[in-house]
Order: structure tokens, then C-alpha cells, then sequence
């Protein structure tokens, strides 16, 4: 697990919803984010990471454990992180490492998570989540996808707030811990909300895009929508895109490159704090986010399916024993942080027998025909859905529909769907093997509905839910759901 570089003290910087095309470094034509550029040029950026689950609690539960979603069961929105499995936050805190967390976790709330310090944490809403997304055959009617495009702007929004304040209370804890006398390591679990919607960006960051047209916006967002049939029914419930015409898209789509930027603003901030500090030089920088985000691209906003722009993440190490200003196309997944924290930080618990490696040891050269993994069996979806990554391809396979195949290299856009051409019918067997390499699909699906099943009876039934408030997302800590 560990490589030959030295221990080193981890700032973990994670946000949330972060479309990995919409950054400068990753090649984006106007967005500005020179703090993440300025990481990558230092470090390693990583061109073909995923999130484990491309929703936010599934996601996190998978990045906390450094387990699949299906070795965890947490399978949706309403299904929590418990503590159990043993995070990586609890092996190293056990080792003798600081591990702080300052913002959102959306875990359960209330359990032991091994932090040692667990500063403004934002969980699911009582305990419970979205208890409307475990409706997955019966669709209800999705409530408040007219929000999406009504609610777009410049302002502040309690997220940007809140993000404001995670900000803060990192640097100060930066300059409280360079101050102190510590001899042990130190890991700081940063984690931010933006760009995750309501897509409202502070003004003067919105300002910078509100000049570009339609055209200039979508460039890169603006493939249509596919005929297949979940995905088909998945854009009927999540039916965010037909409240958009030509002004409100333009509007939103501003909004969200300027929380992109005020994102790189203050991971600028923090960034700089190590420099000011005297940490920097001791300390390795990751950055991710929890997933992805459609953007109205083939008619769809939000996550949940398994498209580059919703499974994709952006991924930058920067660091002790990390190459300067490479390029990494090997697949790598947020299941790889646990390993890469245990790597950085001297902590070799081989007993662990994580599934992912260190990021470390991939940016130099390590497993470079590696699969990427990812799955969902959440809100919308009738059926399960699995994707795996190597090399140049990508399997999407669905239980009950016909799968979805891309050549990555002639068609990183994603716009033609070879599963069912059959002259790749023996490269998708191939890749329908590595699946089964990590899981049964069959099995792990209907795991996942029983689980739900039992779920829903345990809170009163389908009419009890029913009759519940809506969770349009999950409100910053002392704001109210709907704020």
C-alpha cells in the first residue's frame, strides 16, 4: 500500500456535484479556476476518475469506507453511512493521525465515524434521508424540479454561505495547528457543498460569464437526448430540462461556472493558508468531488445516471513522491482515497485489503489496466445499473434493458452508443467478465430492492412517505429544508 516517499500531513479538499469538463486543467475553454490548474501543473491530474455512485449519500458511504456500494448496502439517498464498515478516517486516527472533517459528510449523524475533530458536519436531514427516492418501480410524481431553472442567479444561497464558513474555520484551524506543538500527522477533510444546486453563484463571480451566449455556455453540454429505455424513463421523472428555455438555461449555466469558481477561490484560500503556515511543504493536497452534474447535457440535469458528466469526477494530487504536471489516464475511482490516505500519511494496515490503490503509486505508473467501477440503485431508476472502465472502454450494463458501450477515445462525447453493434459484441463480453469479476449484478440488484423493501415498511409504508416533505436537497446546518 505504502510507497517510498515520506509521511506527510493530507489537506483533502471534496466538493460536491463538480462536472469534471467545467475546470480550466481539465480543459474547459473560459471557466476559470487557477487554484486547481495551479494544483494539477503541481501534481498529477487524474483525466478518467469516477465516483463509486453518482449520488451523493452512496457516493460518500464508498469514498469513506474505500468499499463498493454494494459491499456496504448503502445503496441510495435514505440508506446512510453508519460508521460500520471501518472508515479510513478511524484507521488512521487508531495510527496516531489527526483526521479532522470541517463541512458537509452526509452521513447518518450522531455515530462515531473516526474523526478525530468533526467540525459543522452537514448529515441527512433527521437521520433518515430521502425517503421518497426508495420509490423506484412506481415512480410518484418528482416534486420541485421546477425549482431547478426558476430558482437560477446570481446572490447568495445558504450553501455559498455555508461554504464561506467551512472556508474559515479550515484556515483556522490551519493556523491554530502551526502554531501548536503536534508531533503526529495530520489529515484535514475540507469538504464543501458548491457547486451542488440551487444554482445561485455570488455576483460578482456570476459576472464573469454573464456575457457569453447560449452557444459559448453549452459548448460541450449539448448532445442529445438518448433513446434507451431506462434513461428514457429516468428524464421523464427527473424532468428538470423541460422547465428550461433558451434565457433560463444561459442563466444556469452561468451560475454554475461561477460556484465553480468561487469553489477555486477559496480552495485557493486554503491552499495558501498552507504556504503562509510553513505546512505546505510537509503537507500532500487532494482534490475530488463526490460527482458530477448533467448540466442539461442529452436533456438531463442532476446525477444518477452513468454518463462521464454524472459518474466523472475531477481528481488532482499534488505532493511528496507525486510526479509535477503529469497526466494520468489510468482509471482511478474515489474508492482509491482510503488506500492513498493510509499511502500518504505512513499508516499500513495491510489488514484492510482495500479494493482500490494508492493514487500515489498509480501516478507513478502503478496498474495501468486497472477498472473503474461504479453502480447505482437509487432514485429513478427501475433497475440496477453498472458501469466499468478500461482503457479506452466503458460498459454501462442494466438489468432488464440492453447495455450501453463507448469507445472513449474516438468518442469521448459520448453520442454513439455501440452495445448493440455487432462488431463489439466480443469486446462487450470481455467487458461483461471484468464485471462479474467484481460483482454478480443479478444478485446485488435484487439485494438492493429487498433492502428497500424493508426500508419503506419500516417507515410506515409507501402512504406514510408519501404524505412526508420533500427533500429538494439537503439544507445547510441551522437552515430550515426548503432555505
Amino acid at each position: 500500500m505504502s510507497s517510498e516517499a515520506p509521511q506527510q500531513n493530507v489537506l483533502f479538499i471534496l466538493s460536491d456535484e463538480h462536472n469534471p469538463k467545467i475546470a480550466g486543467c481539465y480543459g474547459h475553454g473560459f471557466v476559470q479556476t487557477p487554484n486547481l490548474d495551479a494544483l494539477a501543473a503541481s501534481g498529477t491530474r487524474f483525466t478518467s476518475a469516477y465516483c463509486n455512485s453518482p449520488i451523493c449519500v452512496p457516493s460518500r458511504a464508498s469514498l469513506a469506507t474505500g468499499r463498493y456500494v454494494h459491499q456496504v448496502s448503502c445503496w441510495d439517498n435514505a440508506s446512510p453511512y453508519t460508521g460500520t464498515p471501518k472508515s479510513w478516517h478511524a484507521l488512521l486516527s487508531q495510527a496516531g493521525v489527526d483526521v479532522v472533517s470541517i463541512g458537509k459528510l452526509h452521513y447518518r449523524g450522531g455515530d462515531d465515524y473516526g474523526f478525530t475533530e468533526e467540525l459543522d458536519p452537514l448529515h441527512v436531514v433527521g437521520g433518515v434521508g430521502d425517503l421518497k427516492g426508495l420509490f423506484r418501480k412506481e415512480l410518484p410524481k418528482k416534486a420541485g424540479t421546477a425549482d431547478l431553472a426558476r430558482d437560477a442567479g446570481r446572490g447568495a444561497s445558504t450553501y455559498s454561505q455555508y461554504d464561506e464558513r467551512i472556508a474559515r474555520t479550515a484556515r483556522d484551524w490551519l493556523h491554530a495547528r502551526a502554531k501548536g506543538e503536534h508531533a503526529r500527522p495530520f489529515v484535514l477533510f475540507v469538504s464543501f457543498v458548491m457547486p451542488h444546486f440551487p444554482l445561485i453563484a455570488p455576483e460578482a463571480c456570476y459576472d464573469l460569464y454573464a456575457d457569453l451566449d447560449l452557444g459559448a455556455l453549452t459548448y460541450g453540454l449539448d448532445a442529445p437526448p438518448p433513446d434507451h429505455p431506462t434513461l428514457n424513463r429516468m428524464r421523464g421523472y427527473f424532468d428538470y430540462d423541460t422547465h428550461f428555455d433558451d434565457e433560463t438555461r444561459a442563466v444556469a449555466l452561468r451560475a454554475y461556472f461561477g460556484m465553480v469558481t468561487r469553489l477555486d477561490q477559496l480552495a485557493g484560500e486554503l491552499i495558501g493558508t498552507l504556504r503562509e503556515t510553513g505546512l505546505g511543504a510537509s503537507t500532500s493536497i487532494v482534490y475530488a468531488s463526490d460527482h458530477g452534474d448533467n448540466l442539461g447535457n442529452r436533456g438531463m440535469w442532476g446525477k444518477s445516471v452513468m454518463y462521464e458528466d454524472s459518474v466523472g469526477v475531477p481528481l488532482i494530487l499534488s505532493g511528496e513522491g507525486v510526479p509535477e504536471g503529469a497526466v494520468v489516464d489510468t482509471p482511478v475511482s474515489l474508492l482509491d482515497i482510503a488506500p492513498t490516505m493510509a499511502d500518504l500519511t505512513g499508516v499500513n494496515d495491510e489488514s484492510e485489503d482495500y479494493p482500490g490503490q494508492s493514487l500515489r503509486a498509480i501516478a507513478n505508473g502503478a496498474d495501468p489496466d486497472r477498472v473503474a467501477f461504479a453502480e447505482y440503485h437509487a432514485s429513478g431508476s427501475d433497475t440496477g445499473q453498472f458501469m466499468v472502465r478500461q482503457g479506452r472502454w466503458k460498459l454501462v450494463w442494466y438489468i432488464g434493458a440492453r447495455p450501453q458501450f463507448f469507445d472513449l477515445i474516438d468518442d469521448p462525447e459520448e453520442r454513439k452508443d455501440l452495445g448493440l453493434d455487432p462488431r463489439h459484441a466480443g469486446k462487450i463480453a470481455e467487458m461483461n467478465q471484468l464485471l462479474l469479476t467484481i460483482c454478480n449484478p443479478d444478485e446485488v440488484n435484487a439485494r438492493a430492492f429487498a433492502d428497500q423493501k424493508e426500508l419503506i415498511r419500516s417507515h410506515g409504508g409507501r402512504d406514510v412517505i408519501e404524505r412526508s416533505a420533500d427533500i429538494p436537497f439537503t439544507p445547510a446546518p441551522s437552515t430550515s429544508a426548503n432555505a
